[in-house]
């Protein structure tokens, strides 16, 4: 029924997400949830930002970009400038309210961002693979070289000083309108002419798809929603570092998008939240945590190598078979095990 009534469900999608926020909310406010699980839950919403705009890139367009940190790392300095320096004194606070002035930088963050995709994106775009992934990766180094180096935002020890204006109520709104807007792009005829790039981006050219307007749009989006994480992130540590954007902010980010499933938007949600959570919850082993990491990595590669939805979204039939495979996996474990051991008795 909800099928053939779009709106219904979008409606109760929001009326879901309100309450759940609305809850978490008032769970901070009475003291409830400790200052440290609100910041927690916090960057889990920074995250799905970063992860839903780079699974546009990557998982719905077909380009292998390992520089989002660079577009996460431009978006929060700028934005940290707006804030700290009051956009150079133009706006003055006793007249105009911080919401205001958050605002003006998280768009403006987000869009110095977007500007620097569409330049890095013009050039490098043309390339594919590996080839791309090493453009992309070296951007996002010049840039946080770059920000190393300026003077005016702290050089090597930090832009500090930043007001925190980032709230639970701010990232999870944000949140919500990254995941409906890529969502509806996704769906839109562009969406469809990105998916057709992904899937062949010889035949879409046959066919009449401006391939180069295409991938470029769709990293220009990415990269103003990851400026927005970015500037977020920045605004909730009160500090921004070049440490923070390093090339393995864009490495965590990417493996949220291939745990979840390349072009499962939901799935990249999921895998936000559940790697926020994974990697928190093990922080007090220190180093020995990245083992525990690294092995959770390796077994899902193993026995969900399409991600944990891979390109599909989360419904109820698939709940459903997600808690089928639950109940099938120890079975598939010892089929598995039971085989190498046989292959292993074959060569002796």
């Amino acid at each position: 029924m909800l099928n053939k009534h779009p709106f219904m469900k979008y409606g109760l999608y929001l009326i879901g997400a309100f309450l759940f926020a609305s809850i978490v909310q008032m769970l901070i406010n009475s003291g409830t949830l400790s200052s440290y699980v609100a910041m927690v839950i916090t960057y889990m919403c920074i995250s799905v930002i970063a992860a839903v705009s780079l699974n546009l890139v990557l998982g719905i367009t077909g380009q292998f970009s390992i520089g989002h940190a660079g577009f996460m790392a431009i978006g929060g300095y700028f934005s940290a400038i707006i804030t700290k320096t009051s956009l150079f004194g133009i706006v003055d606070r006793a007249v105009f309210p911080d919401i205001i002035l958050f605002i003006i930088a998280l768009l403006i963050g987000g869009i110095i961002a977007a500007f620097a995709g569409f330049l890095i994106g013009m050039p490098t775009l043309r390339l594919r693979g590996d080839y791309l992934g090493i453009a992309t990766l070296g951007f996002g180094e010049i840039i946080r070289v770059l920000f190393l180096n300026w003077q005016f935002v702290g050089g090597a020890a930090g832009y500090s000083g930043v007001p925190r204006m980032s709230t639970f109520v701010w990232a999870f709104t944000l949140a919500a309108l990254t995941v409906i807007v890529i969502k509806n792009y996704i769906n839109s005829s562009h969406g469809r002419a990105c998916k057709s790039i992904r899937e062949d981006e010889i035949a879409a050219e046959t066919m009449g798809i401006n391939t180069t307007k295409y991938k470029v749009t769709a990293f220009v989006i990415g990269a103003f929603f990851a400026g927005i994480s970015g500037a977020l992130l920045v605004h909730m540590l009160r500090l921004a570092h070049p440490t923070m954007f390093t090339f393995m902010l864009s490495v965590e980010v990417l493996l949220m998008v291939v745990l979840g499933g390349l072009g499962s938007i939901s799935g990249s949600i999921a895998a936000a939240v559940f790697l926020t959570f994974f990697s928190e919850w093990f922080r007090d082993f220190g180093a020995v945590r990245m083992i525990f990491y690294s092995l959770l990595m390796v077994l899902i590669m193993l026995f969900r190598p399409k991600g944990l939805l891979g390109s599909k979204e989360i419904s109820v039939s698939l709940v459903r078979q997600g808690f089928n495979d639950l109940r099938e996996f120890p079975d598939r474990i010892k089929k598995r095990f039971s085989k190498n051991t046989e292959n292993g008795k074959g060569v002796s």
